[in-house]
């Protein structure tokens, strides 16, 4: 199975931010790490923190998710960084936002130009524009055109921001 790369990962810690403590996200849930929501049954787990490697970790974990997912709705061939960038995308907002997005369609019909104005339509969480969603999609938006990764690229300094 293909795995997002390094660089791809790095762009998810990022724009995820670490949290060695349990935090309420933007969307509400209780996470920890680099995005890891904490499930009810993982609540005991978690109560003394986590360092960074442990993060990283749970990250490689809880990515598999988004990069199957990127496997079984795009059936393109897809660069390093293309695939980065969609893994990072589907990683935030979760595999339906994919599957029923006119971004997989684009991507799906080869029509790679129009990608970066498709992934920049998705910069809203609970009605307001975020910097944060605004800033990441630009990120994998650039991924996505130089079909490299820049995940690690630079530091920015809005951790939590989702």
């Amino acid at each position: 199975m293909r795995h997002v790369t390094e660089e791809g990962l790095n762009l998810i810690k990022r724009f995820e931010g670490f949290s060695p403590t349990i935090y309420i996200c933007p969307a509400g849930y209780p996470t920890i790490g680099y995005g890891h929501v904490v499930l009810a049954h993982e609540q005991d787990q978690f109560v003394a923190g986590i360092t960074p490697d442990q993060a990283t970790e749970l990250l490689r974990k809880d990515v598999r998710i988004a990069e199957r997912a990127v496997l079984r709705l795009i059936s393109v061939p897809l660069t390093n960084g293309q695939f980065d960038a969609l893994v990072s995308f589907t990683f935030n907002l979760g595999a339906g936002a994919l599957q029923r997005s006119t971004l997989r369609r684009k991507v799906n019909r080869g029509e790679h130009q129009a990608v970066p104005a498709e992934l920049m339509k998705w910069v809203w969480a609970a009605g307001k524009r975020l910097p944060g969603l605004v800033l990441r999609r630009h990120s994998e938006a650039q991924n996505y055109q130089n079909g490299q990764s820049a995940g690690s690229a630079g530091t920015l300094n809005h951790p939590k921001i989702r």
